[in-house]
């Protein structure tokens, strides 16, 4: 186990701190954790929810208790969680940049020192890590955006971002599931739904997929959010080999 702690979190609750760093290597060791605890299939969990360093377990104490469960993940977490094979699956994103779909493009170039689609270039050309869930559902924690495009929050927030907006904020950058007040840099937008909450399942990623933002036209766009709204698109998603989290 390492330096891995196990807290109580109130009565319903425990959670597993793996570090207190946010790195891949951590990141991918709690990924492991997380199919492990799916596989065996564990009687009483209510919920698992991963975040940069830590890992939530929400249960049923008439379920479970707290001993038993404490007990089976020590177990897991004996296991040489770096060695957990997984196949890296990065979900191809498409995004129109600039125009009435990214206002802020050209103040992150400038403040780059770069062209508009230098920045572009830069900003689709790897994949993100998704580090965790949360601000708002479906909100993706992205790791790995180029030094030379961060690019600080707005000084004045928006009072109303639109859903699929995808920004810059400091040094970190993401898509915004819904309509909400932000403060981040805008410089695209997406016609895919991250967030939907008529499909079966709401979210569209997961913590420790990826995510691959493919610039588009506004001719492109037009056409994939029809077929967004007649149900006829499916994101591209891509595995990659097998991941050893290292």
């Amino acid at each position: 186990m390492g330096n891995v702690k196990i807290l109580t979190e109130g009565d319903t609750s425990m959670l597993i701190v793996f570090g207190e760093e946010i790195s891949p290597l951590i990141n991918a060791k709690i990924a492991s954790a997380v199919r492990l605890m799916k596989q065996q299939k564990i009687e009483g969990i209510v919920d698992i929810i991963p975040s940069f360093a830590a890992l939530l377990i929400n249960y049923n104490p008439q379920v479970v208790s707290y001993g038993t469960l404490k007990k089976r993940m020590q177990a897991i977490l004996s296991m040489d969680l770096d060695t957990q094979e997984a196949a890296k699956r990065v979900f191809e994103i498409p995004v129109c940049y600039g125009g009435e779909f990214g206002p802020d493009l050209e103040n992150i170039a400038q403040h780059a020192g770069l062209s508009c689609e230098e920045v572009v270039e830069i900003h689709s050309s790897c994949d993100y890590l998704i580090y965790m869930l949360g601000f708002l559902p479906g909100f993706c924690y992205l790791g790995g955006l180029d030094e030379r495009i961060h690019t600080p929050r707005l000084a004045n927030p928006r009072l109303s971002i639109p859903a699929g907006s995808v920004g810059i904020g400091g040094s970190q950058t993401g898509i915004y599931p819904m309509d909400s007040p932000g403060g981040w840099q805008l410089m695209g937008k997406t016609p895919v739904r991250t967030y939907d909450p008529q499909r079966e399942i709401p979210i569209l990623v997961n913590a420790g997929e990826y995510i691959r933002f493919i610039p588009i036209s506004e001719k492109e766009f037009s056409e994939i959010k029809e077929a967004v709204e007649q149900g006829t698109y499916s994101v591209t998603i891509r595995e990659e080999g097998v991941q050893h989290g290292n």
